[in-house]
């Protein structure tokens, strides 16, 4: 039996002013489908004030939503009753009213979607649910482990949203690839491009600096070890070289396609790397891409002083390739 579906209204808080549209629909509407989130706000019925309005509108305090009735199977009604996230508390880093910095493990998603039934940002909310406001700063791959910045507040979260929009944090990764790094090979200023492969998974790749859909992107690379890593098989010794890697543009896989496109992919990359390659470092017992975000600079929303964080090489790949002597 299905739960009759009847029109809803929303009276926007303080809390969410400046939130993007869609953003405010997924959290409201919890276990409501994206894709059919989207298609509501394109066909006009979902209404702000009266009026029309696109999925990039910004919404304002006391802002009143009208949204369609939303008819859900019995199977998605089931779902949107259970716990859709385990609670889940990360390493914390910093955290204060305004700001919590965690250490986010390899292996887990920042958010839900895209095959992923939750992330992150679900699993916190989860474990938290007397906060008003959980929301994700920036992202990190699914992969890379490290620093990951969550608001607590929706003045903090476009405070810190503007300063990684207008280039003003400092973002520096630990990345072990493969090959001898040219110690004057020091920028990658190349744009970037997202594609569709053909079975409709998202890619990126390095493009023409006249490319209309390019992105300009800036790597900075500086070279702090290198290391013969044991081949399994008998096979010689392969070189590999440890990075500190510092992003000036924000592109999605940006560090991943930039080093990748130089000839020196990042070990264990299942997307951007060397499959047989890959197979030899899960064999030797790296199992999983060594890419860690490893310090962010960032001006705190309130007390506007520069808060610097850092956070060591998780044990897996520490313990992996004995660099602590490359990383003082």
């Amino acid at each position: 039996m299905h739960t009759p579906a009847q029109v809803r209204h929303f009276t926007v808080d303080a809390e969410s002013t400046g939130q993007r549209l869609d953003n405010y629909l997924l959290r409201e509407l919890k276990g409501v489908p994206k894709t059919h989130i989207y298609r509501i706000i394109r066909s006009g019925e979902v209404r702000v004030n009266k009026g029309r309005a696109s999925a990039d509108t910004r919404v304002q305090a006391g802002d009143v939503l009208r949204v369609p009735p939303i008819r859900l199977s019995e199977r998605a009604e089931l779902k949107q009753t259970q716990p859709a996230a385990p609670a889940r508390e990360f390493p914390v880093l910093f955290e204060d009213a305004a700001l919590l910095a965690i250490d986010k493990p390899a292996g887990v998603a920042v958010h839900g979607g895209s095959g992923v039934s939750f992330g992150v940002i679900e699993q916190v909310r989860r474990a938290r649910p007397g906060a008003p406001l959980l929301e994700l700063v920036h992202r990190l791959d699914r992969e890379t482990s490290g620093i990951l910045l969550i608001a607590k507040k929706r003045s903090a979260l476009k405070a810190l949203q503007d300063q990684f929009r207008e280039r003003e944090t400092g973002k520096t990764y630990l990345a072990l690839v493969q090959g001898q790094w040219p110690a004057n090979k020091k920028v990658l200023d190349q744009p970037l491009r997202k594609y569709l492969q053909p079975d409709g998974e998202r890619r990126v790749r390095v493009t023409s600096a006249d490319d209309p859909e390019g992105m300009r992107s800036i790597t900075l690379v500086k070279v702090l070890g290198s290391m013969a890593v044991p081949m399994p098989d008998g096979a010689p010794p392969q070189p590999y070289s440890l990075l500190a890697v510092t992003i000036k543009t924000g592109r999605t896989h940006q560090i991943r396609v930039h080093l990748a496109s130089a000839g020196h992919p990042i070990a264990g990359d299942d997307k951007y790397g060397h499959f047989d390659t890959n197979k030899a470092l899960q064999k030797h017992g790296l199992k999983r891409m060594f890419l860690h975000a490893w310090k962010l600079s960032v001006t705190h929303p309130v007390t506007q002083e520069k808060l610097q964080l850092q956070t060591p090489l998780p044990p897996e790949l520490h313990d992996w390739c004995h660099v602590s002597r490359l990383i003082d």
